[in-house]
């Protein structure tokens, strides 16, 4: 079932998840030879269209980056599609696949571990271009103005990323992904480690480069603030299924799912603002062995028998799609 595909009228899918699976075998112990099966992305459906920003938002262990990685080809699916421009790149030759990442890139959590230690700006930016053959004429001329795209100087050039802040690391990470000139970035949590005046410069950046390149985003993140900010539609993950999706407005102003509701009561309001906070009890569960019916079930406080029997489909209800039985 294509989920989230047809949540825009007449939309032009630049990528698209169709019926994804992701599991992973991991040993039960030291020198075991048995194994668990540990399922970080069940059924997801969705697609990001041309020049649309998508934010996936979820708790920490729901698939949010097994998913964003699934989609670059980092990981390979246990089954379903990932397509790009309309064409399954899942089975693609490696010369294939390399001019397809040129169109794909990411740009990860921290620019500590993203970002090799012991090269320079200069080369972080100008290795892509060398290994892709793009690099014409001057080094110092690409990777400066690589730099002036995400506002940095030149004379950044000859630092190493343990010489910068946190925030010009981040801006590295920027240029590098953009040095190929894709069409598809996937964020994944790309700001949460900043703070927050840094942080805003960097949303500023990515929005104005959106509309300058015309660049599309998958917008990985925790924060339904920044994602508010940033994000045409939003998709809601809960132990590797998209439980809610729709536009950010619509879903983050009147959410349907009780998920997505608790997810909005969870953030700090004060003042005028302030309301009575019904956090949820309880871990979610593990994905070595979901809960059958509803995967939400054993937390929500609105369960009724059939949630704990039969697995919702994510149904198209007022303009958003909702994977639940209340509706």
């Amino acid at each position: 079932m294509r989920g989230d595909l047809q949540s825009i009228s007449n939309p032009v899918w630049l990528v698209e998840a169709i019926d994804l699976y992701v599991d992973f075998s991991l040993s039960t112990g030291f020198g075991s030879r048995r194994t668990t099966c540990v399922k970080a992305v069940s059924g997801v459906s969705l697609g990001v269209a041309v020049r649309e920003t998508v934010g996936l938002v979820g708790e920490s262990g729901c698939g949010k980056s097994t998913l964003g990685r699934t989609l670059m080809r980092l990981y390979q699916p246990t089954s379903g599609d990932v397509r790009f421009e309309g064409r399954s790149i899942l089975n693609v030759r490696p010369a294939e696949l390399r001019a397809i990442r040129r169109k794909m890139q990411m740009v990860f959590q921290d620019p500590y571990a993203s970002l090799n230690p012991r090269h320079s700006v200069l080369h972080l930016l100008t290795e892509p271009l060398q290994v892709h053959g793009l690099l014409a004429g001057q080094r110092e001329e690409a990777a400066t103005a690589l730099l002036a795209e995400v506002g940095l100087l030149p004379a950044l050039l000859y630092r190493y990323p343990f010489e910068l802040s946190g925030g010009q690391r981040q801006r590295v990470s920027f240029a590098r992904a953009l040095s190929l000139r894709p069409s598809f970035l996937v964020l994944d949590e790309a700001v949460s480690s900043l703070d927050v005046s840094v942080q805003a410069h960097a949303l500023n950046l990515l929005m104005d480069l959106r509309n300058e390149q015309g660049l599309s985003y998958l917008f990985i993140s925790h924060d339904l603030g920044v994602v508010r900010h940033i994000a045409d539609r939003v998709a809601v993950m809960y132990l590797g299924r998209i439980v809610e999706t729709g536009r950010t407005d619509c879903v983050l102003e009147s959410p349907s799912h009780p998920y997505t509701e608790s997810l909005l009561q969870a953030v700090p309001a004060f003042g005028a603002a302030a309301r009575p906070r019904q956090l949820l009890s309880g871990d979610p569960a593990s994905p070595v062995d979901p809960p059958p019916g509803c995967p939400f079930h054993p937390r929500c406080p609105r369960a009724r028998t059939i949630c704990r029997q039969e697995r919702p489909l994510l149904r198209e209800i007022n303009g958003r799609r909702v994977s639940c039985h209340l509706y």
